[in-house]
């Protein structure tokens, strides 16, 4: 079955799946890459997300390959342009990415229109169908973080110069829609509020942000900005970076070329969310994977169909380094949840919440988990 649609905007249909390209240049070449989007476009997906300073870890020898890959391949397979949906980003200030604009060192006007005209060069297109700030320009808790200190913020460009740049961009014909990123309630609300006061401003119609089992902090706020607004989320890391599909907690600490082994120390921003070191996250993912279990489940389409299940996810943004593995996320989109196994899922997330890690260890205390979920860690 082809992997169903969504109505992003009237006039934007995105399949419910999302192939992320920020492995494209890094771990993948330009030959794995080109047979991972073959497949994934061969199976009905139509929507690719790419970034800027992709891919990851970022470097100065790579930055842009992913954008750049996925136009040749464009290119190179003659891929009629109206067939699919392509988003890219922004980057935020970081200071540390030198080879971009000097850091970046702000979001202001300027840099988001030489950062959208080299999207389009390195993609080698004419236009962008939805273009998202990577990170708010102002400080806000991201990556790992939780909790807002306001003694970190500091002066930031107002959203009325972002949205202004982003608007004279959609008058260009060089973007349809835009989106946020790594988001808050307030910055949602934000750039809500002032595109409605000015006529040539656009409306941002996605947030991007993370969402999985180990990480609901959507459903805290954001979503009820986004429910009222009328904006998707575009769910990102359902997996949490690989950690649900159960391969880290192999005896030998999972494949070797397994993202967080390969980059480990060297990843900073993705070991700071999910760290197994915490007895809460490892515990619950060892809970969930035993509801897999239980249900006769792969591990993915547990994890992948939750994320679906969110009404107002318009598609769950995956990455995929092999062949197997973008299978078994094909797979996961047909999958519906029953209400038995939501309600098992909530128990764990509700001790997640006032983080007892004795309750969630409860259930995996041998070995039958471990050994029951060997099959799913060397496949094919």
């Amino acid at each position: 079955m082809p992997v169903p649609l969504f109505n992003l905007t009237p006039n934007l249909k995105v399949s419910r799946l999302c192939l992320g390209t920020m492995t494209f240049g890094e771990q993948n070449s330009l030959p794995q890459s080109f047979r991972l989007l073959d497949e994934a476009f061969n199976a009905g997906i139509n929507f690719f997300d790419s970034a800027e300073m992709y891919p990851v870890p970022q470097r100065a020898e790579t930055q842009g390959r992913s954008e750049e890959y996925l136009g040749r391949w464009i290119k190179q397979r003659k891929i009629p342009r109206d067939r699919i949906v392509l988003a890219t980003k922004v980057a935020g200030p970081s200071g540390q990415m030198t080879w971009i604009r000097g850091g970046p060192k702000c979001l202001d006007g300027r840099n988001i229109t030489e950062a959208i005209d080299s999207s389009l060069k390195r993609m080698q297109i004419d236009y962008i169908d939805l273009y998202q700030i990577h990170w708010p320009d102002r400080y806000v808790p991201m990556f790992g973080e939780t909790e807002y200190d306001p003694t970190r913020q500091f002066c930031s460009v107002g959203v009325e110069e972002q949205l202004d740049a982003l608007g004279r961009a959609v008058s260009a014909g060089k973007i349809r829609y835009i989106g946020v990123s790594n988001e808050t309630p307030y910055g949602v609300m934000k750039f809500s509020q002032v595109a409605e006061r000015v006529a040539h401003y656009p409306k941002i119609v996605s947030v991007q942000n993370s969402y999985n089992l180990l990480c609901r902090t959507f459903d805290a706020g954001i979503a009820e900005c986004c429910h009222h607004e009328r904006i998707s989320l575009l769910a990102y890391s359902p997996l949490a970076m690989g950690i649900l599909s159960g391969k880290y907690f192999a005896a030998d600490g999972g494949p070797v070329d397994a993202r967080l082994n390969v980059f480990k120390g060297r990843y900073s921003e993705g070991e700071s969310r999910y760290n197994l070191s915490n007895n809460i996250i490892k515990a619950a993912a060892l809970e969930y994977l035993g509801i897999a279990i239980k249900y006769g489940l792969h591990p993915v389409s547990l994890a992948i169909a939750f994320v679906l299940s969110h009404p107002l996810v318009a598609s769950a943004i995956f990455g995929a380094t092999k062949s197997w593995e973008l299978d078994e996320v094909l797979k996961a989109c047909m999958i519906e949840l029953s209400p038995e196994i939501i309600a098992e899922i909530n128990k764990i997330h509700a001790s997640m919440l006032i983080g007892d890690s004795i309750r969630l260890g409860e259930n995996h205390g041998n070995g039958g988990l471990m050994n029951n979920l060997q099959c799913f860690w060397n496949p094919k």
